[in-house]
């Protein structure tokens, strides 16, 4: 029994510095796209960006141990939720229409 709950926490630690990862990803993949747009538009986008990133430190925090399920699920929720209010801004699009 002891293995498997060994197991299982190697599988979420794995799963979160994936997650952290991918969300790295997007982030260095829009960052270059800000250099092209109005400041206020680098401004909001920035900010969702930032917000990525912090959601990506959370998940290496749960991975290390510094933080348990549920407080990752409730960080989770406050990103979803700011990101929610900059997606309602349309100079926050990371992407030109």
């Amino acid at each position: 029994m002891f293995g498997h709950v060994v197991g299982a926490r190697r599988r979420r630690t794995k799963r979160a510095l994936e997650a952290a990862r991918m969300l790295d990803e997007v982030v260095d993949t829009q960052l270059p796209l800000l250099a092209s747009f109005d400041e206020e538009r680098r401004r909001r986008s920035a900010d969702y960006l930032a917000e990525l990133v912090a959601l990506a430190q959370d998940y290496r925090y749960f991975a290390q141990g510094w933080i348990d399920a549920k407080e990752l699920d409730r960080r989770g929720h406050r990103t979803v939720a700011a990101l929610g209010r900059l997606r309602e801004d349309p100079t926050a699009r990371l992407v030109s229409d």
